[in-house]
């Protein structure tokens, strides 16, 4: 069985390969069926990654919260406690920042500001470097998401990934957390957390 050093290392060289205009493509039919996923609607405060490098752009899943009227949460890397702590934009042109690695994050003023305490999440936007078919997920190494997930647990968990990215089955550890659900160009794939929402 392949490392999961190895299962990171050659998803992410596959996801950077992707052309651009593909890219673009896949993400905006990713975007399409995300939005008609009942959690997603039902939600008042969602928080989402903002996309780096050859992640699945979240541009228009940002615009889509804000226009619903929702409460839009981006996530601040801190990696001296290796945690994630959340603020509240209303402007991702204005308040976004390159922050850890470059990845765009609340300005230190909007993060400090418009702090959001994580129980108040109802849906949590993921990125990741492979995903399988039970909702496991296999980040970037840090661990960030698995700890914010392990503190809210009701809160409904949503991968976003290119199908490239999806394995039958991931070797996973028990701090690892599942997904409610895993979308992508071709699917919505539902996660292994007993989920029963119709979509």
């Amino acid at each position: 069985m392949a490392t999961t050093t190895h299962l990171r290392k050659e998803s992410l060289s596959r996801r950077d390969a992707l052309p651009a205009p593909e890219r673009n493509k896949k993400s905006t039919l990713i975007y399409e069926q995300l939005i008609t996923l009942d959690c997603l609607i039902r939600a008042a405060t969602i928080c989402s990654y903002v996309n780096f490098r050859s992640e699945v752009d979240t541009t228009p899943i940002l615009d889509w919260v804000l226009g619903s009227g929702k409460t839009l949460v981006v996530p601040v890397t801190r990696v001296a406690t290796k945690t994630l702590e959340l603020a509240a934009i209303t402007n991702p042109g204005a308040e976004l920042t390159p922050g850890y690695c470059g990845i765009p994050e609340p300005t230190p003023e909007i993060a400090e500001r418009n702090r959001i305490a994580p129980h108040v999440l109802e849906v949590v936007i993921i990125p990741g470097s492979v995903f399988d078919q039970r909702g496991g997920r296999l980040g970037y190494g840090g661990g960030y998401y698995d700890r914010l997930l392990a503190a809210i647990p009701e809160a409904a968990r949503i991968g976003l990934a290119f199908s490239m990215q999806v394995i039958e089955k991931l070797q996973l550890h028990p701090h690892d957390q599942l997904l409610d659900y895993v979308v992508t160009e071709d699917e919505i794939i539902a996660g292994g957390r007993g989920h029963t929402e119709n979509r």
